[in-house]
């Protein structure tokens, strides 16, 4: 048994969709949760910076002795998933295959959009992954970058918000889509507008479930589970903003956050960190 805490961070409050089915799924694990809300979003940025500030992450986490990594960040797992592993000995799961999966059996064929960050949908990460196993499927991609900050301002029934759901989304619609992957961490926040728009007509797939058993079985196969007679604990570390963060966290998790504390990490000497493989 194994009591450490798995460690998750993300660019901002996206992330907590994926804490709330790890709380689901494995309520007696302590849980450290980063949100880098100084630098969000990370959709617009460089390979290399969101590299160093992923490495940053990591190693503030790795001070709070946690046990796992979670990328809850689909931009963070397409771009620095493979190099934080050269960067670490722990074990690391990321969103994006758990996505592909979820969406694999969701739907036998079909039409399927995917929308995430700017840098997500160039990365291709869900498009190469998908037409690997469905290589006759269509595959649509649509990057929103408007969605992250909307989501961080917590604007989710503004009517700005509508209206960017239906820049994006117009034109599926009417074109019609099966599936949709909702390919960042911050969307499943938006599912009920999102449902709303397509009149139910569109299977939407976020990955924090399929990631919240992902973790479940690495734990359970490196036998670093904790004991199961306890309930877990969280932490939440931001690196700016705490108070809007706890505002929008707790209405979302449908209870306070308690423990919300500022971490610049950016002050952590990690040293130069390489822009290629």
């Amino acid at each position: 048994m194994d009591e450490r805490p798995i460690g998750v961070f993300d660019s901002g409050v996206g992330g907590l969709t994926v804490v709330k089915e790890l709380r689901s799924l494995i309520p007696a694990e302590d849980i450290v949760y980063f949100g880098d809300t100084a630098r969000v979003p990370y959709g617009n940025k460089s390979i290399p910076v969101i590299r160093r500030f992923s490495l940053e992450i990591a190693r503030f986490l790795e001070s709070m002795r946690v046990k796992m990594l979670v990328i809850a960040c689909n931009t963070a797992t397409a771009l620095a998933l493979d190099y934080l592993k050269r960067q670490t000995d722990l074990p690391i799961v990321g969103v994006i295959e758990p996505g592909v999966r979820a969406a694999l059996n969701a739907i036998k064929d079909g039409r399927i959009g995917v929308i995430g960050t700017s840098a997500t949908i160039r990365s291709e990460a869900y498009q190469s992954r998908l037409h690997r196993f469905r290589p006759r499927d269509v595959i649509l991609a649509r990057p929103c970058p408007l969605l992250v900050p909307l989501v961080e301002e917590n604007l989710l029934d503004a009517p700005i918000t509508k209206l960017a759901l239906d820049m994006y989304l117009s034109e599926w619609r009417e074109s019609g889509i099966d599936a949709l992957i909702l390919a960042c961490t911050h969307y499943p926040l938006l599912k009920p507008l999102i449902e709303e728009y397509f009149q139910g007509r569109v299977r939407l797939i976020d990955s924090a479930q399929e990631t919240a058993r992902e973790v479940a079985e690495l734990l359970q196969a490196r036998r670093l589970q904790a004991p199961p007679d306890r309930m877990g604990s969280e932490e939440f570390y931001v690196s700016d903003s705490p108070e809007s963060f706890t505002t929008i966290g707790s209405a979302f998790l449908g209870r306070p956050l308690q423990r919300v504390f500022l971490e610049p990490v950016w002050k952590r000497d990690i040293g130069p960190v390489s822009a290629v493989d």
